[in-house]
């Protein structure tokens, strides 16, 4: 069930994202179409993040400390990157214009998906 939750909040995460950030956007012809995409692309952008960040990290931890922490802003926008990658080759109207709508949009995704998670619990508490 968590994982659940925490799909559909990404999912929501990147469709604020979409119409927040100028370059990141979805091209869906129906809404159940563009709810299919957002799912679809929060899914991927999940794996990607669970796969791949922690080795970034490990393998990285110098950059990390060197930068104080800044350069997972940029380890993120490549990250969102190469979901839009992901989706083009899955055929997915999903696209970012370029690093710049990446870092905003990874930006924006961290901050209201985070935002969401502190409303809504990953569990449903059991009694």
């Amino acid at each position: 069930m968590g994982f659940l939750i925490r799909l559909v909040i990404t999912a929501i995460a990147l469709w604020v994202t979409t119409l927040v950030v100028p370059g990141v956007e979805i091209s869906g012809r129906t809404g159940a179409n563009t709810v299919f995409t957002l799912l679809a692309v929060a899914l991927i952008f999940g794996v990607v993040n669970a796969v791949l960040k922690p080795v970034i990290k490990v393998v990285g931890c110098v950059f990390y400390l060197l930068t104080l922490g800044l350069i997972a802003l940029v380890v993120n926008a490549l990250l969102f990157l190469l979901t839009d990658w992901i989706a083009r080759g899955l055929d997915l109207p999903f696209r970012v214009d370029g690093f710049w709508a990446a870092f905003w949009g990874a930006i924006v995704m961290a901050v209201v998906s985070w935002l969401i998670s502190v409303v809504v619990p990953d569990r449903l508490e059991r009694r």
